[in-house]
C-alpha cells in the first residue's frame, strides 16, 4: 500500500486530498510547513510527495531543492496556486516531476500520483469488474455482460470508484470530492442525481443505498 505525505498549508485543501486519497486506497499523512515536509521526506517511509510552493518556514521551492541535494529520490507532485510559465519550469527544472495549478480536478491529480507511483508497483489494473460489470480504465468504456453502456464522464467516474471499492459504504462527501472535485457544495443532491442516472445504465439493484451516509455497490 503506497504511502503519500501531502505539504499543503489550507486546510480546506488539505483535507480534500487526503480524504480523496485514503478513499482510492493510499496511507496519508499532511503537514501544514516545509520544515516538516523536508524532515518527514528525509525521514523515509512515504512513496511520493504533493508539495505546495506557498508553504510557512520553508517555501516548496527550497524543500524541493533540499530534498534533491540530499539525494532523497522519490516522485514529487507540486500542487500550486502559481501557474506561470517561470514558475512552472523553476518546479520542474528544481526536480519535481509533476506541477498542477489549482483549482485543480481530482480525477486529474490522482492520475497523475498513479502514474507516478506505477514504474514502483505492480502493473496498474486496466480493467475494473464486479460482478457482471466492467470498465475499461484505458477506453473509458463500460459493459454489463457482453452489452456496452454508454456512460457520461462524470457518470463513469462515478462507476469507477463504486467499483474500486465493492460492497464499501461511500459517504456522499466521499463521492463528491472524486468525481466534482473540492469546489463542490456539500448541500447539492448531484451525488443522488447521478446515482439515479448511473442504476437506469447498469441496473439499479446495484447500487444500495445506506440511510444517512451513503451508497454501496453491492456484490452479487
Amino acid at each position: 500500500m503506497n504511502r503519500i505525505l501531502i505539504a499543503e498549508d489550507e486546510s480546506r485543501i488539505a483535507s480534500f486530498v487526503e480524504k480523496g486519497l485514503r478513499a482510492n486506497g493510499f496511507v496519508t499523512a499532511v503537514v501544514g510547513d516545509g520544515v516538516a515536509a523536508y524532515d518527514l521526506a528525509c525521514a523515509g517511509g512515504f512513496d511520493l510527495l504533493i508539495l505546495d510552493i506557498g508553504l510557512p518556514l520553508s517555501d516548496g521551492f527550497t524543500v524541493l531543492r533540499r530534498l534533491r541535494e540530499s539525494r532523497v529520490t522519490m516522485p514529487v507532485i507540486i500542487l500550486t496556486a502559481r501557474d506561470s510559465v517561470s514558475d512552472t519550469v523553476a518546479g520542474l527544472e528544481g526536480g519535481a516531476d509533476d506541477y498542477i495549478a489549482k483549482p485543480f480536478a481530482f480525477e486529474e491529480l490522482l492520475a497523475r500520483v498513479r502514474l507516478r507511483l506505477r514504474a514502483e508497483r505492480t502493473p496498474e489494473v486496466t480493467v475494473l469488474r464486479v460482478s457482471d460489470l466492467s470498465l475499461d480504465l484505458r477506453t473509458r468504456r463500460a459493459y454489463v455482460g457482453d452489452r456496452a453502456v454508454d456512460l457520461s464522464a462524470r457518470e463513469f467516474a462515478l462507476a469507477e470508484i463504486f467499483c474500486r471499492h465493492p460492497d464499501q459504504v461511500l459517504t456522499r462527501e466521499q463521492l463528491l470530492s472524486h468525481v466534482w472535485g473540492f469546489d463542490f457544495d456539500p448541500g447539492s443532491n448531484v451525488v443522488d442525481v447521478y446515482v439515479r442516472y448511473l442504476r437506469r445504465k447498469i441496473g439499479a439493484e446495484r447500487i444500495e443505498t445506506v440511510r444517512g451516509t451513503g451508497y454501496r455497490m453491492r456484490v452479487a
